[in-house]
């Protein structure tokens, strides 16, 4: 029982669910520039489940639908960073090439991989990633510059890569490349926001393509982009997300390290649990 199949009750709470993940999405997309994927993902994983989406292409279809959302939210969240001025520009043009091209690599693997392959990505990389924000050391920072070529260019396509992999709109990668190098927290966030642009965009038409004419899609769906909760959400975040910018740049440093990483470990708990 899928799509329009669904009792209207579910429906409407599947509606509701996506609404609400739209405000938070929002929120973590002006906060922390990570385009709000890692909240809808799980929220949509389990809003697809209520509805009985195919075990086989509900994870596909929330990172699908996922990185389709992030390229409006990531888009106004970088325009209101930028405006601040906190953003690394230098940085971003030099990752022009290398993150779509690890976009790409990520949608071919995604055509093929299972939905317990796509759960255990995204479990592990944000529970690396969040151990790594909690228990943050200067000592654990490998230096002061940033590399440049031909290493810059390996770690933005890693970036591109498992970002598309995971549905999110690389903040979680960024943020924590840019901070192991000593950049402050909030330039880094402000640069993220714009590499969410890189990743979502081809992304979204990878995801596209891999799913074409795969069984078991709800209606409204296009490969692995269902376009209702699209149309859904992008709205709600486009108006709250400038909220969270202006959240980012009243906290301090180390706030935004812990909550980004508290986050995170609930983030990766939840998928770690749907593994069992």
């Amino acid at each position: 029982m899928t799509g329009l199949d669904a009792p209207l009750g579910e429906i409407a709470v599947f509606a509701l669910a996506i609404a609400a993940s739209g405000v938070v999405s929002g929120l973590m997309a002006g906060v922390f520039g990570i385009g709000g994927g890692a909240v809808l993902v799980p929220v949509f994983y389990q809003a697809l489940g209520m509805l009985g989406v195919e075990e086989a292409v509900r994870m596909h279809l929330a990172v699908g639908t996922s990185l389709a959302i992030i390229i409006p939210t990531s888009l106004r969240s970088f325009t209101s960073h930028r405006a601040r001025g906190v953003a690394d520009m230098e940085l971003l043009r030099s990752f022009l090439v290398p993150v779509p091209a690890g976009v790409v690599l990520a949608s071919l693997t995604a055509a093929y991989l299972t939905s317990e392959g796509l759960r255990t990505i995204f479990a592990v990389i944000t529970l690396v990633v969040a151990l790594r924000l909690l228990f943050n050391r200067e000592s654990w920072r490998i230096g002061t510059t940033i590399p440049g070529n031909p290493a810059r260019g390996v770690i933005g396509a890693a970036i591109g890569y498992f970002s598309t992999l995971m549905g999110i709109g690389g903040g979680v990668m960024n943020n924590t490349f840019m901070t192991l190098y000593g950049r402050p927290m909030h330039e880094a966030v402000a640069t993220s926001s714009g590499v969410g642009v890189l990743i979502a965009i081809p992304g979204t038409l990878g995801y596209i393509w891999a799913g074409w004419g795969a069984p078991g899609l709800p209606a409204g769906s296009t490969g692995y982009v269902n376009w209702m909760a699209v149309a859904l959400i992008i709205p709600i975040a486009l108006v709250v997300t400038p909220w969270g910018v202006r959240m980012a740049h009243a906290l301090g440093k180390r706030q935004l390290e812990i909550a980004f990483g508290l986050f995170c470990v609930s983030v990766s708990a939840r998928f770690f649990w749907s593994l069992l």
